[in-house]
């Protein structure tokens, strides 16, 4: 492997890595949406250059599923849940922007020290794309837990998935029935979350889970 392609694959891995950073910086929903679907696109360009570094074909449809559904059909399908709902369109978080920041630089470095400590003797493009993809997991992981909002909750579930996926492909890629699979995970999901979200809204007038907890007696 040449040096160019390997940079490439680094630069592409460790965008997904700053985006989602992004996504812990933003706290207007349609802000949350388009950095989302600007999370899925770097995600469809890493794979389909794994695809062709490794010359793996069938990659290209994890590359194909990621821009179609990520990049496209599931931030616009949220656009228009968000409008026919009414829902408010800040972000309340637990924490401040910069505590969420500095925990999301503390994980990304436990993620590097970690992964490159395991792995020393795995090839060099699967061994730093995997600490990559662990960095873009755990920040998805803190995108939920530090939103209010339903919304931005599914934003971080979706986000921490596109890890999984960088993992999967990274490390020398995956069968394509299991990139199906993954697939359709995801649109039984986004259905499922869907309908979710209308209860929740039908129920209780709102998506902030801070409803939930006012329902049962727990906050004070």
């Amino acid at each position: 492997m040449n040096g160019l392609t390997f940079d490439i694959a680094h630069m592409l891995a460790g965008g997904l890595v700053l985006v989602s950073f992004m996504l812990l910086y933003q706290d207007r929903l349609y802000a949350l949406l388009n950095v989302y679907a600007l999370h899925a696109l770097v995600l469809s360009l890493s794979v389909a250059w794994q695809a062709y570094v490794q010359d793996a074909p069938h990659l290209y449809v994890t590359a194909a599923i990621a821009l179609v559904f990520k990049a496209g059909v599931i931030p616009i399908a949220l656009h228009r849940i968000i409008l026919r709902l009414g829902i408010h369109r800040d972000i309340e978080t637990v924490v401040g922007i910069g505590m969420t920041m500095l925990a999301g630089m503390g994980l990304v470095a436990l993620s590097m020290v970690v992964m490159l400590r395991v792995t020393p003797e795995a090839d060099p493009l699967a061994r730093e794309d995997l600490a990559f993809a662990l960095s873009v997991l755990l920040l998805g992981l803190l995108v939920m837990v530090t939103r209010r909002n339903a919304i931005g909750q599914v934003v971080g579930f979706m986000a921490l998935e596109n890890g999984l996926v960088l993992a999967a492909t990274g490390a020398k890629g995956m069968p394509l029935v299991v990139e199906i699979s993954v697939a359709f995970s995801i649109v039984i999901a986004f259905v499922v979350i869907g309908i979710f979200l209308f209860r929740i809204r039908e129920r209780f007038d709102t998506v902030d889970i801070g409803a939930l907890d006012d329902f049962r007696g727990e906050r004070r």
